[in-house]
């Protein structure tokens, strides 16, 4: 009895110093250095991140500190580029999706190793909605993610469509022109008073080169081909209806500027006309495309103005596409250690992989990886282990989801619901230098607006200097 009493006191007592030691429950301390990571955009976003951040900080002690510099959109590129050039930019900062051409050789690509902690290919196209992997994944590669996508919608004056007898918004552009027929009126010498809708010129309405890379998208318009030269200018079709063919880049501007010719039967906008967000929040024109962001510019400037938004209108008989435009977020391939506050050296290639451990947090569904990380360090402070980032952020910012299963929880919001529906059929199409691109398409418009070009030479003068890009 003596004998089992003393085995019985011996482990008890190594238990002791086993925990008091640090082994057994206690987890494993993974703090190996103090890592800074920032973060650069043109968006107000800190306010929205800021509890994800400190969050992270708690799950992964490698990370001490997570900042978000806000950078003016109208200089926010200069100064990414002079500060990448310089080595003093960002660990991650945003792109815009047509950006990423531009930018590829200027960041790193999630590293291709097996780790839960950094996404996949697998794991990119479950979580996202396709447009995202069509702009963000090249060559099997994982260049950024997003949180939020935007789409285009038709906002639509209530009270102007119920004085007109219509009692639902266009869904075809069958429907959208008889729209702004029936919308438009016009004083005894022919000048428009009220237009139908805000479309057709380029330099006074918001986002007209994406309203018209909707159009070419929509009517099936081949913009690159498969060694990404411009097709736009020679995608040709042939149809049942019409056996002869159809140059299709050609019918889409054609389609476009009708509603600026006042020869046409269609016409409701002229370059003359106040710009279209204006307009529209004045009562001034009936019907506009325009993205998410817009609906709290409109009631910032007209409080009172009835209006809402549906679906952008689509050919029919066609497979239904919308247009995106969004921001993601990239890891910058090299950046001088100004951040790093700890005496260990932090290797580059161990900045970017921590860089991609925190976006892989940041964007895609919790599956568990990340709890399994947590150390709880700090006292007092533990991290949420159920807080799901994306969900957090689309809640203060009232942005469109990019993932998938957001998009189904979002398809209801009186506010984003349109938009969120219309992520799952968006399209956009690389471009190497997408500000050069608008400005192309900007003048090639505004050229057959003034009958300076036809459609045709227009669209042939635009593709060239694209091409030349």
């Amino acid at each position: 009895m003596n004998k089992i009493k003393k085995i019985i006191l011996a482990i008890s007592f190594l238990t002791v110093v086993l925990v008091i030691s640090g082994c057994g429950c206690k987890p494993a301390n993974t703090h190996k250095y103090d890592l800074d990571l920032e973060i650069w955009g043109p968006l107000d976003q800190e306010t929205a991140m800021r509890e994800i951040f400190d969050n992270y900080s708690l799950i992964n002690p490698n990370v001490s500190k997570i900042t978000y510099k806000k950078i003016p959109i109208d200089t926010y590129r200069k100064e990414l580029m002079d500060a990448l050039a310089s080595g003093q930019g960002p660990d991650i900062f945003m792109v815009n999706n047509l950006w990423l051409p531009s930018f590829t050789d200027k960041i790193a690509p999630a590293p291709s190793e097996v780790d839960p902690r950094i996404i996949n290919e697998q794991k990119f196209r479950n979580n996202f909605i396709d447009v995202v992997a069509e702009d963000f994944i090249k060559e099997n590669k994982i260049y950024a993610v997003p949180l939020s996508v935007d789409s285009l919608a038709l906002f639509y004056n209530k009270d102007l469509l119920n004085q007109a007898g219509i009692a639902t918004p266009p869904k075809n552009w069958n429907e959208f022109i008889d729209d702004v027929i029936k919308l438009k009126s016009v004083d005894s010498f022919g000048n428009i008073i009220h237009s139908g809708a805000a479309i057709g010129t380029a330099y006074n309405i918001n986002r007209s080169t994406d309203i018209l890379n909707l159009i070419m998208l929509q009517n099936g318009t081949e913009m690159t081909d498969d060694m990404g030269r411009v097709a736009f200018d020679d995608s040709f079709s042939k149809t049942d209806s019409n056996p002869n063919g159809v140059y299709l880049g050609e019918e889409a501007l054609n389609f476009y500027t009708q509603f600026a010719n006042s020869k046409s039967f269609n016409y409701t906008w002229n370059p003359n006309m106040h710009y279209s967000i204006d307009a529209f929040s004045e009562g001034l024109t009936a019907m506009m495309i325009n993205y998410s962001w817009n609906v709290d510019t409109i009631l910032a400037k007209s409080p009172k103005l009835n209006f809402a938004v549906s679906p952008v209108p689509q050919f029919e008989n066609k497979a239904p596409v919308n247009f995106a435009n969004y921001w993601g977020f990239v890891v910058a391939k090299n950046s001088i250690s100004k951040t790093l506050q700890s005496t260990v050296t932090i290797s580059n290639d161990t900045r970017v992989k921590e860089a991609w451990w925190f976006l892989t947090y940041l964007s895609t569904k919790p599956d568990g990886t990340f709890a399994g990380t947590s150390s709880g360090s700090g006292v007092g402070q533990s991290a949420n282990l159920k807080l799901d980032p994306a969900v957090k952020f689309l809640a203060k910012t009232g942005q469109p989801a990019a993932r998938r299963d957001l998009i189904e929880l979002q398809k209801t919001d009186p506010k984003v619901g349109v938009f969120a529906a219309g992520n799952l059929i968006a399209k956009s199409w690389r471009q190497k230098d997408s500000t050069s691109v608008e400005s192309i398409f900007a003048e090639m418009i505004d050229s057959v607006n003034k009958g300076q070009a036809t459609v045709s030479d227009a669209l042939k003068t635009a593709a060239q200097r694209v091409n030349n890009l």
